[in-house]
Parts: structure tokens; C-alpha cells; sequence
């Protein structure tokens, strides 16, 4: 450790990094109010340098929307329509094969399905739809549905969720999304999404999804009424369940957007997202990856979350993303591979594709 950081705040938590000790809450929280950026930017880049190198990951993928009417009411969405509402849309099976049916032969590794909870879809189209996509892109992952989504279709087709996932799983859902989390407190959750699963109930989804050998996602909303406290909470909920299964291969912190909303709370500013990244990237010494999702965050934050811990992308995203958009997010809708990649290497670090499972679809020089 150089004499700058040895005379930061929060140097004694430096020394435990590069000791390749694990953190505790009171580190988190320490790390979360401490000033020094630099030193957190030092720490998360050293955990990052030994996982990943200067690789930075990214995936051809395409995003899938299935339909925005949801019966919940979160306080923080900007997507949802009641049904009927105007805007308001639900495609059929058909009509989602007819679009997929334009990406044949792209080699697309990855598509995204986004939803809610529908109040008048029934079970078996679900189903439907997955066995039509993997029919129409039989060589491209389907990654869906968010474990509150797979918590409704167990409502609606009144069975437990282990017999729901191998259903969803043998018509084609090869993982889960991460949704669906936002914050972990109880007392959180109770303002912003009251009518959500609770923690537990994410946690034995995804945990079901693990038991079957299927890995998933697991993200964080911050910046509108949580806490110090209750980031590290949640950090510490998805490590510890990570230590019990090792399911976790990516975690995702995203930004709230205040446009369209219930909540209107105001955007978290940059100093607080590189924060989230690093110490994301120093609590989280268990999960592999750490992702900027660049359509909530803004492609030139993402460039310099590369030296705060974050290690992936997402993908080019060419189908018109809603979710963060219709929240107020001024990224573009896509991004073309060349300029992705230029962007990477303008911040000294190496452009891979992946697949769904993180595998790089590249050979690296050494």
C-alpha cells in the first residue's frame, strides 16, 4: 500500500483486502460513508485484477418484452400498466415467435424476457412461449422471469415453486433473472413494493434454480429510500446464501430512476454509483462477476465503473429496452459491438464476448 492510501480513513480495511480477508458489516458501512474514493476505486480494482485480469465481458443478446401489465403497484416502477390502461400491451405466442424468427442465424447468444405479473395470462403461456423461442433459437439461452414472476406462476398454477422451475425449465428457461430484489428490509420493501416476496421467498427461488445446476442473477435498487445500513444488509443476505449454494454468477447494482413513478426520489449521484460498484466488488468476495448494466447507468459511468470493481457490461441490447427508459435514463437504446469494445479498451481493459454462463467466447492473447 502506497503512503496516500496508507493515510486514508479507511486503511485498516485496505490492509484486510490485500490480505484477501473477508469483510464485515461495519467495513461495509465504513467503506460506504468514507470520502475516499480512490482508495475504494484501489480496492475494488485489486479484487477485480485478481478474478478477472483486465478482461471486461459483454454478450450478444436481445430483450424480449413480453408484456407491461402488472397487477402490483412498486412505488419505484415506471413500466408496469394496469390492464387496459393506455400503452398498455401483451403479445401473443406468436407473435413473440414472429420477432424472434428475425434474429435466426445472428448468432445471438442470450435473450432476455421481461414481464410482470399479468392478471389474466394463464400458466401454460408461459410455457408456450418459452418452447416457441428455443424452437425458433435453438441455439440461444433464454435467461426470463425474475423470482417474483415464478412466485406468481406458482399462484396461478397452484403448484410449488420446485415443480414450476423443472415445468419452466424443461419448456426451455435455461435461468433466472435477478428482479425483483431491490432491497432486502423488511421495513424497505414495506414502502416501495409491499405487495412483493419477501427476502425468503427470493432467496428459496433462486435456491431452487441452484439445486438444479441452473445459475442466476441477483440484483440491488439503490438510491431512493434505503440506507448505508441497508445496502450492506443485502450484501450480506445474497453473500451468505451464496455461500450455501454458489449460484450467484453475477450481481447488478441498479440506480433508481426517478421519472414516471411513484416514489420520485431524486437520482443517486455519481460519487454514490462507483461507490455501490466497489464495495459491491469487496463485500461480494464470493460471487464471480460484478455487472454495470450501461442502459441505467450511461456508457461513460460504465467506462469508469471498469476501475471500481465491475467486470461486465451486459450485451448490445438492440431490441428498445422500457424499464429504465420509461424511468427517464438518457442511454442509448443499443450500442454496436465496435463502439462497446472501443469504449472498453479506451479504459485499458480487454473486450471478450461470453455466453450466458459466462464462458468467453474469445481466445486472449497472454
Amino acid at each position: 500500500m502506497n503512503a496516500l492510501l496508507a493515510r486514508s480513513d479507511v486503511a485498516d480495511i485496505l490492509a484486510k483486502v490485500e490480505s484477501g480477508l473477508r469483510l464485515d458489516a461495519a467495513d461495509g458501512l465504513r467503506l460506504f460513508r468514507t470520502g475516499d474514493l480512490a482508495a475504494l476505486g484501489y480496492a475494488a480494482n485489486l479484487v477485480r485484477q485478481r478474478r478477472h485480469g483486465d478482461i471486461t465481458t459483454y454478450i450478444v443478446n436481445r430483450y424480449l418484452h413480453y408484456s407491461n401489465v402488472c397487477w402490483d403497484t412498486c412505488k419505484f416502477c415506471s413500466f408496469y400498466r394496469k390492464p387496459g390502461e393506455p400503452g398498455s400491451f401483451t403479445k401473443s405466442v406468436d407473435e413473440i415467435a414472429r420477432w424472434a424468427s428475425q434474429f435466426a442465424g445472428q448468432n445471438v447468444q442470450e435473450l432476455h424476457i421481461v414481464g410482470g405479473l399479468h392478471p389474466s395470462l394463464k400458466y401454460p403461456y408461459y410455457l408456450d412461449m418459452l418452447r416457441a423461442l428455443k424452437q425458433t433459437l435453438p441455439g440461444t439461452a433464454l435467461k426470463g422471469f425474475t423470482a417474483v414472476e415464478v412466485d406468481w406462476f406458482c399462484r396461478i398454477a397452484r403448484k410449488p415453486a420446485a415443480v414450476v422451475m423443472h415445468e419452466l425449465h424443461q419448456a426451455g428457461l435455461d435461468s433466472l433473472t435477478g428482479g425483483g430484489a431491490e432491497i432486502f428490509a423488511p421495513h424497505v420493501r414495506k414502502q416501495i413494493c409491499p405487495n412483493k416476496i419477501d427476502a425468503a421467498r427470493y432467496f428459496e427461488i433462486h435456491g431452487i434454480a441452484h439445486e438444479m445446476g441452473l445459475k442466476t442473477q441477483v440484483t440491488m435498487l439503490y438510491g431512493h429510500i434505503e440506507s448505508d445500513e441497508d445496502r450492506v444488509d443485502h450484501l450480506l443476505r445474497v453473500r451468505d446464501h451464496q455461500d450455501r449454494t454458489g449460484g450467484f454468477q453475477v450481481f447488478i447494482p441498479l440506480a433508481y430512476h426517478p421519472d414516471n413513478n411513484a416514489m420520485r426520489a431524486r437520482r443517486a449521484t455519481g460519487m454514490t454509483d462507483l461507490k455501490v460498484y466497489a464495495v459491491s466488488r469487496l463485500m461480494l468476495d464470493n460471487v464471480p462477476h460484478i455487472k454495470c448494466y450501461w442502459i441505467s447507468a450511461g456508457l461513460k459511468l460504465a467506462q469508469v465503473a471498469l476501475s471500481y470493481g465491475v467486470d461486465d457490461l451486459d450485451g448490445l441490447v438492440y431490441e428498445h429496452e422500457r424499464i429504465f427508459h420509461d424511468a427517464g435514463s438518457g442511454a442509448p437504446q443499443q450500442v454496436r459491438e465496435e463502439d462497446l469494445r472501443r469504449l472498453i479498451m479506451e479504459a485499458g481493459r480487454v473486450p471478450c464476448r461470453r455466453d450466458s454462463t459466462y464462458r468467453l467466447l474469445e481466445t486472449l492473447a497472454a
